[in-house]
């Protein structure tokens, strides 16, 4: 992200993270494994993490690489994402259309400001002309007066443009079509149209202040950062594999043992409950269903907080988490084993 050009870099490196993410990926499933047993060799075990990833990055190149290329680098802005498994035939395409004014890839770093943006922002609300640069004006008697013009000065963050996916409400009583599908759309999707990046510019006691923490933060190129957010898309699901089973563990151990006890009317046998399992998929749908409607209540406290979170930097934490827990897996059985 740092090198020149790095739109270019960042697309021909596009496979090869997505091989290096398939491999881990089928790491974390054949050596944490779960509720199956492996019953590969050693050398089979490495040609099957090696030749996973070796087909994802294949099938990755040879279909959304040509709709990268078209879209991002071209700007090809009528193609749309289930383009992508049309793959080389999009490089037949002439010539994209004239881009319409208002298009434009989605913006990752809209509402946060740059070091030097938020301190000229904050100087002109203040009236500071030393670093805004009012313009010098001569009194009556001839001494310089400079003048700052601070009538459009806000100290309120700016806020980055949203689509909403349930809209206002429209008029009328609750039983008529429009308005009783728009209470449909509000219990639904209320959870996910939530505008949680303007949520977390809000100064607080634990946060402090968020604008500043972010204005630290280097502001990379735009178009590299919209084909990492592919990338993303793939560790996060691998993260997934750990957040996920480790939450699920921690809830369904407990209710697990309660509904055993309930059923059988004793202690389980040898202190370990059966996890049936209508529990764990009850456990799932549970999970899943928290994160929909209550989940933005996480990220706006802890998300951007932390730091400025971009599609290059969630894809890097969130490779570093798989790898981190991929060796703690290893070396816990290895250490099981001198001991």
């Amino acid at each position: 992200m740092l090198r020149t050009n790095p739109v270019w870099k960042a697309f021909f490196l596009v496979p090869v993270y997505f091989g290096i993410t398939a491999c881990l990926l089928t790491m974390l499933l054949l050596w944490k494994g779960g509720a199956y047993t492996i019953t590969l060799s050693e050398p089979e075990i490495a040609g099957t993490i090696v030749g996973v990833g070796a087909a994802w990055a294949l099938v990755i190149a040879i279909f959304l690489l040509p709709w990268l290329y078209r879209v991002v680098i071209r700007e090809d802005w009528p193609l749309r994402w289930w383009h992508i498994p049309l793959g080389p035939l999009l490089l037949r395409r002439g010539d994209p259309p004239p881009m319409p004014a208002d298009y434009a890839l989605k913006d990752y770093y809209a509402g946060h400001l740059t070091k030097e943006e938020l301190d000229a922002r904050r100087a002109a609300a203040r009236g500071d002309v030393e670093v805004t640069g009012g313009a010098e004006t001569t009194g009556e008697n001839g001494e310089k007066k400079i003048a700052s013009d601070t009538s459009e000065a806000d100290d309120s963050p700016p806020k980055a443009p949203v689509k909403k996916l349930v809209g206002p409400k429209p008029e009328g009583a609750w039983y008529t079509g429009p308005v009783f599908f728009w209470y449909v759309k509000w219990a639904v999707l209320r959870g996910v149209d939530q505008d949680v990046v303007n949520m977390q510019n809000r100064k607080s006691v634990m946060s402090s202040d968020v604008e500043e923490l972010h204005a630290h933060a280097a502001h990379y190129d735009n178009k590299a950062e919209y084909m990492y957010s592919f990338l993303q898309v793939m560790t996060a699901a691998t993260a997934s594999f750990t957040h996920g089973a480790n939450d699920i563990s921690n809830a369904i151990g407990p209710y697990a043992t309660v509904f055993q006890i309930w059923q059988d009317g004793k202690i389980p046998d040898k202190d370990k409950s059966e996890v049936p399992l209508w529990i764990l998929a009850f456990g799932g749908a549970c999970l899943v269903i928290g994160l929909w409607t209550y989940g933005y209540n996480i990220m706006k406290n802890l998300g951007n907080r932390i730091t400025l979170h971009s599609p290059s930097r969630g894809f890097s934490m969130e490779l570093g988490s798989a790898i981190t827990v991929i060796l703690a897996t290893r070396l816990s059985k290895f250490f099981r084993w001198q001991i």
